[in-house]
């Protein structure tokens, strides 16, 4: 699914470069749960990024379902990221004024699905996360748990081949991340593809792969 080879990305601060990633190889497999581990400052979250396609690499090569997204322009990349991945980010990212069904629904505007579908999938993606009963319930209604559930509906309604989960749990209590967890395992179960960012090894063992990255290199 995924194949990096020599992926570099450099910052320019003014007359300064600052390399962040330095020569990434990297290969997952369809199906694989990957934690990718590594310290505040190591660059897993620029690599995150670049395998979101919410950044482009300096150099390198970067194959994604057998397309070499190095040719891609920012529309084709945007399709990528609307269509073939999902994210579930540390801080939610939801709507506050917008119900759970309203937030779910919300990557499918962009997608240009038709509104009636658009309501049935998003009622079916929070049926998936044990929210059947909140459809209607805005953020500020909804334990963290809870929210993080809305944002991983989100990431799933449009089918993704690939969820990007970047810190999941980093805003939870200890069961709630607990429960974040297991159903993160239960959907790796239905075969989705997801790659978990982390700096805590408690929570990468819980993945079936661990990749370290420091100082902008894998091991």
């Amino acid at each position: 699914m995924i194949w990096m080879e020599g992926v570099t990305k450099t910052y320019q601060l003014g007359e300064i470069s600052v390399p962040v990633l330095k020569g990434i190889d990297l290969v997952i497999e369809e199906g694989e749960y990957v934690a990718i581990m590594g310290v505040s400052g190591s660059g897993k979250t620029t690599l995150m990024n670049i395998v979101g396609c919410l950044d482009r690499m300096t150099s390198g090569n970067y194959f994604f379902e057998g397309n070499n997204l190095n040719t891609y322009d920012d529309n084709e990349l945007a399709y990528i990221r609307n269509q073939r991945i999902g994210f579930v980010f540390q801080q939610f990212n939801l709507l506050p004024r917008a119900t759970a069904l309203e937030n779910v629904m919300l990557p499918m505007v962009y997608a240009n699905v038709p509104k009636p579908i658009r309501r049935e999938r998003a009622k079916k993606a929070l049926m998936g996360v044990g929210l059947s009963e909140r459809l209607e319930s805005r953020p500020n209604q909804l334990s963290g748990g809870q929210q993080q559930r809305v944002a991983i509906a989100r990431a799933l309604v449009n089918h993704p081949a690939l969820v990007l989960a970047d810190e999941p749990t980093g805003a939870l209590d200890t069961q709630t991340s607990k429960d974040v967890m297991n159903l993160l395992t239960e959907l790796n179960e239905q075969g989705i593809t997801i790659i978990l960012i982390t700096h805590e090894s408690a929570i990468a063992a819980q993945t079936k792969r661990v990749i370290h990255i420091q100082d902008g290199v894998v091991f």
